[in-house]
């Protein structure tokens, strides 16, 4: 080998040198700052419970199953106001009083006129008796010819007219013990009495104030408000168009404004027949639900907001996936898709067909199985089908 053949192949091995430095150079340059896979948070599909739900459209009302708004059967002056508010009454125990010394004096005056009435009817039938018994005596004399026929007459009609005089006294002690029945009404008719066992929620007159029952189109306060307590209810709307899926004695939860963190069991004990159109465009049924299991350490009152959930239909043991977890459709016929986790990283869409859903789950009927991984963060910017990402740890659930 001459020596410009030898200088020639050292030339072209620190060429091929320089040329494999510059490619692994570049490979490192690419390695340390290729861009790191977008992170994701991934659910698995599993198996479980998937209901349907209705929700009410606006904040429901606990209410109690029985509420009173009192007042006196008759209008009067408040002269014994003998309860408070918040204090406990049982069923007929009195709460006020009206002033009623005119019913008082008509009543006593009813109880003289009686016993008068019975005095007079004593009389009257002793009279009667007497004159019944001269009758008698006069058939006597008359068949031995002692007396004639015209005193007989005389007799026999004096002692009718005294029987009649004593009719004309019981029928006096009759209508004096009306008298006496119609003072007492009127007296009670001045007293107001618990209805049922319940808790006094407001009071709106005062000693000395005039009470009066409130007339036909006319809005007068009450003079007290009763609740019965010992039982509630939720009273809350619902959207019109899911008003036929809802029927008595369906499950529901309740969740209470005033009771973070908790859920309590319910039924729909009613569903009004009628629509509500308050508001033109939101058209909502009223729909009562009750407790199962009245709340027993938490202060429930009655005007608390409350929220319902009923459940119209359940499937159990059916593959589910939350309900985030689904593509937003871009139009009305695109089907439901969700992005799936490959083995290689990389995300795939995949079309599914879905069954019942509600805010939380949705069941899947075909395009996932069981222990397949899609992706959870929709949200965040370049998750999208072809693109590698990294999964993260799940967060724990709140």
């Amino acid at each position: 080998m001459t020596l410009f053949q030898h200088d020639k192949r050292n030339t072209l091995f620190r060429y091929l040198l320089w040329l494999a430095g510059l490619i692994l150079l570049a490979l490192a340059v690419w390695y340390f700052t290729r861009p790191a896979p977008l992170g994701v948070q991934l659910s698995k599909v599993e198996r479980g419970m998937v209901e349907a739900t209705v929700n009410n459209t606006r904040a429901g009302t606990v209410k109690a199953c029985r509420r009173a708004k009192l007042a006196a059967s008759s209008g009067g002056q408040i002269e014994h106001l003998l309860v408070k508010k918040g204090q406990r009454v049982k069923a007929g125990q009195v709460l006020l009083e009206l002033w009623d010394k005119d019913l008082q004096a008509q009543e006593r005056l009813a109880q003289e006129q009686l016993a008068t009435a019975q005095t007079q009817e004593q009389q009257a039938c002793v009279q009667a008796d007497l004159a019944e018994k001269e009758a008698g005596r006069a058939h006597q004399l008359r068949e031995k010819g002692f007396l004639s026929a015209e005193g007989l007459d005389q007799r026999v009609s004096a002692a009718k007219v005294s029987r009649a005089g004593c009719e004309v006294a019981r029928s006096q002690i009759e209508q004096s013990k009306s008298r006496i029945a119609v003072a007492r009404a009127g007296l009670q008719r001045m007293v107001l009495r618990a209805p049922f066992d319940g808790i006094v929620a407001d009071i709106s007159g005062e000693l000395g104030e005039y009470a009066t029952p409130s007339p036909p189109g006319i809005l007068t306060l009450p003079a007290i408000d009763l609740i019965d307590d010992r039982c509630m209810y939720v009273s809350a709307p619902i959207d019109e168009v899911d008003a036929n899926n809802i029927k008595v004695g369906q499950v529901a939860r309740i969740t209470l404004d005033a009771v973070k963190g908790k859920s309590f069991a319910g039924k729909v004990k009613r569903v009004a027949p009628y629509v509500l159109e308050i508001e033109k465009q939101a058209r909502t049924v009223e729909v009562e639900v009750e407790f199962l299991e009245p709340p027993t350490s938490e202060n429930l009152l009655v005007g608390y907001s409350a929220d319902v959930e009923i459940v119209h239909s359940s499937h159990a043991n059916v593959l589910r996936i939350p309900t985030q977890t689904l593509l937003p459709a871009q139009t009305m016929q695109e089907g439901k898709r969700v992005l799936l986790y490959r083995n290689d990283g990389v995300l795939e869409e995949r079309t599914v067909t879905t069954g019942l859903s509600n805010w939380a789950q949705t069941e899947i009927t075909a395009g996932l199985n069981e222990g397949d991984q899609i992706v959870m963060s929709l949200d965040r910017a370049g998750v999208k089908a072809g693109v590698r990402v990294q999964p993260e740890a799940s967060q724990p659930a709140k």
